[in-house]
C-alpha cells in the first residue's frame, strides 16, 4: 500500500493525517499547540518542544493508523504564515518561535504606513505590511534583542523550520516567503531593496535558498527516523502555507471559488492571474500553482476565538463531555442549532487575537442583556466570527470583475452543519465543504502525490484526491435577518474606532 503523510502546524493544534492515493484519510492524531504569553500582544512557541510535537504527533498517527513507515512513500508539511522562526549560529533555537497571532511588532508597522515606507516597498513586494510579517518582527528583534539579532544563522517560517528538522536541509517554499514583505512578487526572488526599506540588510544570508511544493526538499534523516517512527530517507517535499493547502484540499484550481477558512485566523482568498497592484487587496503572495497568485484578506479573527470561548468560560461543560466521551463542540452546536437566526443576542466582536479594523482593537460582547445565557453568548461567537469573514469578503470582492460561482469552506466552521449554513447564510453565496476533516494536512498530501510521480500535477491529483460536498445554499429569510445584524456589526466598528489606542494604553500602563 502507499500512503501520504501530511503534517499540519496551525495556531492552536499540531496534527498529523495519513492519506491513500484517493484521498481517503486513513487516520490523524493531534494534539494541542501550547502558547507562551510573557506580555500583552506577545504570543510565543518553545522551538523545541514544537519540534517534539510533530515528532509526537508522527508517531501516534503512524500507532493510531497502524499503517507501517515503510509504506509511507512521502511527506509533507504545512504551517501558519506569518511568525519568525531563528534557528542559531550555535545551531540551536536562537529564542522562542513567534506565532502569527503577535502583535508586537504594530508600532513598526504604523510608522511604515506613516513615513512611506510601506508605500514604497509596496512595489516590490505587493503586499501591506502586517505587525506579524516578519519583516517588522526582524526590526523589533534589531532594536530590542541586537545579540539575538545578530547570532540568527537562519529565518524560518513554521513549517519550514518543521522540514529542516526532519531533514537537516535549511530551504524556503515560496508560498510561505512570499507572504513575508522580504520577496519581490514580480521576480519570486528575495530583494535586497526591501531589506533595506526596513533596515534589515544583515539578515540576507540567513534567507535559505527557494524551493516549491512539490520540490523534493530531502529525506527523513536517521535521527528524526528514531524520534518520528519514519523511515530514514523517506522523500519530503516544500509543503505549503496552510491556506494554500486547505486551497488546494477544497479543489480551489481557479478563479472561480472563494475559499474561506475558519481556523485561528479568517482567511479569505481566490486565485488571480495578476497581483492586484492598486492597494485594494491586503495580501498578494505566490499559489503553489505557479500560474496563479493568491489574493487575500485575512486576520487572526476566526475560530480561536470559539476554542477560547470553549476553555475558559465553558470549562467544566468540557469535562463533562470528556467524562462521558461525547463532543463539546456537537452538544455547543445543537445550543446554536436551537436559537433561531432572528434571536436578538450580543454582537460579539472577535478580536482576542487581532483585528481587521485596528491594529490596537480588543475582543468584546456589546449588547448583553439579563436574559442572556451562555447558549446565547455562543451563537453571538459564531455571527461575530462569520461577520468577520464578510468583512474581508467584501474588501475580496472590490478585486474582482466577476462574483464567485461558489464559497469553499474549511477549518472549525466546515465540520458544523448549523455554521456552515450561517457561512451560506452571511454571505449569500452557496457554500461546499471538504469531506477530509484534516483539509490542511490533505493538501500536503496532494502534493506529495503530484510530486512523486502518482499524478502528473497537482490538478490532477486534487480531481482524484478530493470530495467536495452538495451545495447549501443561503435561505432567504435568514439572509434578511443576519443583513440587518450585519448593519449593526459594521456601526459598531465605526463607533469603537477612536478608543483602540486608549485601551492599548491601559494595557501597557504600570500601574
Amino acid at each position: 500500500m502507499k500512503y501520504f503523510m501530511g503534517l499540519d502546524n496551525g495556531g492552536t493544534a499540531t496534527k498529523a493525517a495519513l492519506f491513500d492515493i484517493h484521498g481517503k484519510e486513513i487516520g490523524s492524531y493531534g494534539i494541542s499547540t501550547e502558547s507562551i504569553k510573557p506580555r500583552p500582544g506577545f504570543v510565543e512557541r518553545d522551538m523545541e518542544e514544537m519540534w517534539l510535537a510533530n515528532a509526537r504527533v508522527i508517531q501516534g498517527a503512524l500507532i493510531k493508523t497502524g499503517v507501517q513507515a515503510s509504506d509511507v512513500i512521502c511527506l509533507g508539511i504545512s504551517g501558519h504564515g506569518k511568525g519568525l522562526y531563528l534557528w542559531g549560529k550555535d545551531d540551536r533555537p536562537l529564542r522562542p518561535g513567534i506565532i502569527s497571532t503577535d502583535n508586537r511588532a504594530y508600532q513598526y508597522m504604523n510608522d511604515w504606513r506613516n513615513d512611506g515606507t510601506e508605500e514604497k516597498a509596496f512595489q516590490y513586494s505587493c503586499q501591506h505590511v502586517m505587525a506579524c510579517q516578519p519583516v517588522a518582527l526582524l526590526a523589533w528583534l534589531r532594536d530590542n534583542e541586537p545579540e539575538n539579532y545578530k547570532n540568527i544563522k537562519y529565518v524560518f517560517e513554521c513549517k519550514d523550520y518543521v522540514r529542516f528538522r526532519l531533514t537537516g536541509k535549511a530551504m524556503a517554499e515560496i508560498t510561505d516567503y512570499s507572504g513575508s514583505g522580504l520577496m519581490n512578487l514580480h521576480t519570486g526572488q528575495y530583494d535586497d531593496t526591501l531589506l533595506e526599506l526596513f533596515g534589515i540588510e544583515e539578515i540576507r544570508d540567513a534567507l535559505p535558498p527557494l524551493v516549491r511544493a512539490t520540490d523534493l526538499c530531502g529525506t527523513i534523516t536517521r535521527i528524526a527516523a528514531m524520534q518520528t517512527g519514519l523511515e530514514e530517507g523517506t522523500p519530503v517535499i516544500g509543503g505549503m502555507f496552510d491556506i494554500n493547502a486547505c486551497a488546494i484540499a477544497a479543489g480551489v484550481t481557479d478563479p472561480e471559488s472563494i475559499c474561506m477558512i475558519a481556523g485561528t485566523w479568517s482567511i479569505n482568498e481566490y486565485l488571480r492571474r495578476t497581483p492586484i497592484l492598486d492597494g485594494k487587496a491586503q495580501m498578494n503572495s505566490l499559489f503553489c500553482l505557479p500560474e496563479y497568485y493568491l489574493i487575500e484578506e485575512s486576520s487572526p479573527t476566526s475560530a480561536g476565538n470559539f476554542e477560547w470561548f470553549i476553555q475558559q468560560l465553558l470549562p467544566e461543560f468540557s469535562e463533562k463531555a470528556k467524562r462521558m466521551q461525547s463532543n463539546v463542540y456537537d452538544a455547543v452546536d445543537q445550543w446554536v442549532e436551537a436559537l433561531p437566526p432572528k434571536t436578538y443576542v450580543p454582537i460579539f466582536l472577535p478580536f482576542l487575537m487581532g483585528s481587521n479594523v485596528h491594529p490596537n482593537a480588543k475582543g468584546c460582547f456589546i449588547g448583553i442583556s439579563y436574559n442572556h445565557t451562555r447558549k446565547h453568548l455562543v451563537r453571538a461567537v459564531f455571527e461575530g466570527i462569520t461577520f468577520c469573514h464578510r468583512y474581508h469578503l467584501e474588501k475580496l470582492l472590490q478585486t474582482r470583475e466577476t462574483a464567485p460561482r461558489r464559497i469553499r469552506l474549511a477549518g472549525g466552521a466546515a465540520r458544523a452543519e448549523v455554521w456552515a449554513q450561517m457561512f451560506a447564510d452571511v454571505m449569500n453565496i452557496p457554500v461546499e465543504t471538504v469531506e477530509a476533516h484534516e483539509t490542511g494536512a490533505l493538501g500536503c498530501a496532494i502534493a506529495c502525490a503530484a510530486a512523486v510521480g502518482e499524478y502528473k500535477d497537482i490538478e490532477e491529483a486534487v480531481r482524484n484526491m478530493t470530495r467536495i460536498s452538495a451545495p447549501i445554499m443561503p435561505i432567504p429569510e435568514n439572509v434578511q435577518v443576519y443583513n440587518k445584524k450585519y448593519e449593526v456589526y459594521k456601526k459598531i466598528l465605526e463607533s469603537l474606532d477612536g478608543i483602540w489606542d486608549d485601551m492599548q494604553g491601559l494595557s501597557e500602563e504600570k500601574f
